[in-house]
This record gives C-alpha cells, sequence and structure tokens, in this order.
C-alpha cells in the first residue's frame, strides 16, 4: 500500500494530545466501546480480505487490487465500521454519532483524505455549502508495515487546502479539498495515534521463497495448504489464508487433511479443541482461536528431556531439532 511518506505527522501513543471540548463526545463515543481498538482494527483487516477475495481470486495483497477495487475500499471500510459499531445513518452525511452528523474518510496515504463540500461552511458554495463545519473520522492504514491510524478534525474552510498565495481554493476535479499540512495538528488521532497492529497479512509478510513454494501454479489447492503447513510453523494461520491459498470452499476440511498429510514428517496442526489448546500451552504457544490453525513439527522425546512438552498415547512429545525426525502423533479430531 503506501509509502507513508507522511507517517511521521501521526504523534505516537507516548506523545500527550489535547481532547478538542467540541469533538470530546465523539471521542468518547468511539474510545468508550468495548474492546472499540480491537474491533476497529480487524474491520481494517477484514474490509481489505474481503475486497481482495482471497478463496476466489487467489488474491493476497493490496496491489493486487484494479483501480475501482482500490477506490472502492473506503466504501468497505465505511460499510463495515457501520456495521461493527452499529452506527445510525446520518441525514446530511454517512453516519449521526452522539446526534452529530459525522462523515468517515478513508485514505491509503497519510493527507490523502478529500472533504466534499457540502462537510463544512462556505460562503461561496451556495447551495452546495455544508450546513456547518461536520466532524470527519479519518483512517489510513498500510498492509504492508501492519500499520493503521484513526483520527478526528472538524472540517472548515481555514483548515483545508488553499493554493499557493492563500486566496484560491485548492479543489480537486471532484471539487474536493484535502486538509492543509498545517491542520494536522488539529486532528485528534484515536488510542493514541500511529498504531503498529493491524492483523498480520501472513502471505505478504512471508519471504519471497517460501511464499512462492506455498502457491506453485497449477497445484492442487490441498499441494499448496499442505505447503503452507509445512513451511509456516509456530506461528498462526487463519482462515480467510487458508482459504486463499486452498481457493476451495471447505478451509477446515483443507486444513484436517493436511493433518493427515504432514503427519508422517512429524507435523501437527492444532485447532480450537481443548484438547489442542492444552497441547500448544504446554508447548508454549497462545492458543489458536477459532478459525485458525498452529503447525508443529514434534518428536518423541524421554520424559527426562528437559524441553516443553506433552503426553500423548502413552507417550511424551516436544518441538523437534533440524536433526530430529519421525511421525507425529494422531491429534483428537473432536472433544
Amino acid at each position: 500500500m503506501s509509502s507513508a511518506k507522511n507517517r511521521h505527522w501521526l504523534p505516537t501513543a507516548t506523545q500527550n494530545q489535547t481532547v478538542p471540548e467540541d469533538l470530546h463526545p465523539i471521542i468518547k463515543w468511539f474510545e468508550g466501546h468495548k474492546e472499540a481498538r480491537n474491533r476497529f482494527r480487524w474491520t481494517l483487516r477484514d474490509s481489505l480480505d474481503e475486497l481482495l477475495d482471497g478463496q476466489r481470486t487467489g488474491r493476497w495483497c493490496y496491489q493486487h487490487l484494479t483501480k475501482t477495487e482500490k477506490t472502492y475500499l473506503g466504501t468497505a471500510v465505511e460499510i463495515n465500521l457501520t456495521r461493527e459499531f452499529d452506527i445510525s445513518d446520518g441525514i446530511h452525511l454517512d453516519w449521526k454519532i452522539d446526534g452529530v452528523d459525522v462523515d468517515c474518510k478513508f485514505s491509503k496515504d497519510i493527507g490523502g483524505w478529500e472533504i466534499p463540500m457540502e462537510m463544512y461552511l462556505c460562503p461561496d458554495h451556495g447551495e452546495r455549502a455544508g450546513k456547518a463545519d461536520h466532524p470527519a473520522l479519518l483512517v489510513w492504514m498500510n498492509d504492508d508495515k501492519s500499520e493503521w491510524a484513526a483520527g478526528l478534525i472538524r472540517a472548515s474552510d481555514e483548515l483545508l487546502r488553499w493554493k499557493p498565495g492563500g486566496e484560491v481554493r485548492g479543489y480537486n476535479r471532484d471539487n474536493k479539498r484535502r486538509i492543509s499540512e498545517g491542520a494536522f495538528s488539529s486532528i485528534y488521532w484515536l488510542w493514541g495515534g500511529l498504531q503498529n497492529d493491524l492483523p498480520t497479512n501472513l502471505l505478504l509478510q512471508l519471504p519471497r521463497h517460501i511464499r512462492e513454494s506455498i502457491l506453485v501454479p497449477k497445484s492442487s489447492g490441498q499441494h499448496r495448504v499442505n505447503e503452507l503447513f509445512r513451511h509456516v510453523t509456530q506461528r498462526l494461520v487463519n482462515r480467510q489464508v487458508v482459504l486463499a491459498v486452498g481457493q476451495q470452499d471447505d478451509a477446515p476440511k483443507r486444513v484436517r487433511d493436511a493433518r493427515k498429510d504432514l503427519r508422517p514428517e512429524g507435523f501437527i496442526i492444532l485447532g480450537h479443541l481443548r484438547t489442542h489448546i492444552k497441547i500448544a500451552r504446554e508447548l508454549g504457544f497462545d492458543p489458536p482461536p477459532k478459525g485458525a490453525w498452529l503447525s508443529v513439527r514434534v518428536c518423541e522425546v524421554p520424559e527426562t528431556d528437559d524441553r516443553p512438552k506433552f503426553f500423548l498415547h502413552d507417550k511424551h512429545w516436544a518441538i523437534a531439532r533440524s536433526d530430529e525426525c519421525g511421525s507425529a502423533p494422531e491429534l483428537p479430531i473432536k472433544e
């Protein structure tokens, strides 16, 4: 996505921000929701994944989208935030929050948000002028770096761009204007500003040679899923990744088949069953949530081995070293 060349404009959580009195109710509304920040970042992840549609297309990064789809991403973010936070429709703008009309603006570039005439007061806009200077939620994400941010500003004629000289407004072809660089200090950034935990795009973050060994052209979907769990170990793999790799409907079935196919090589693939969660914890991993899996190559070890281990089928098992091999135990597939 964006090179984020203007990321220095975003504060970090260690920098104090003054809460604008006029935006306080809207800030409180967003930050006051239970698990709001976590839900917000996952909504951004889901919005991009929805457009990539990996199960049908095999696409796995923003650059694979068409120009039209890239333009639509902002609409997808708005729609999904509306659903996630149950936001009411506004009278003149996208949303009504705490009785106030608010617009949602997404941009892949920091500073690229475009503000239409109906969002702010201007004596020169005639009937197209806004009824007030309205608040805008500004949203940005960079999937390449797993970064995102969301901020609030009250749009006004003075805070938007003017052409050099300051006498002519800086409209684009759609009669929209971007926020001026000098007005960035007027943005209040939710949750402290720059966030570094956009849910990871696993395929994007893999080394190129590993990704290419998984996404072998013209190979079967099951073969690609097997390669995924053979090469991506000791880290969570979510359902969307399995669907994009396999390009088939039933992700859990692909994983069950991979579990059977890879067992002779020493791999176990843990899911969200209680037994699997117990094994994950005993090996020192966070347990997979529902809809995610964890591949680990293990080997049989003596009870005296001091590595983290689990006990199954009357044997002890630990994470295998590179020089250790053998079949993995058969995991329970039901509680």
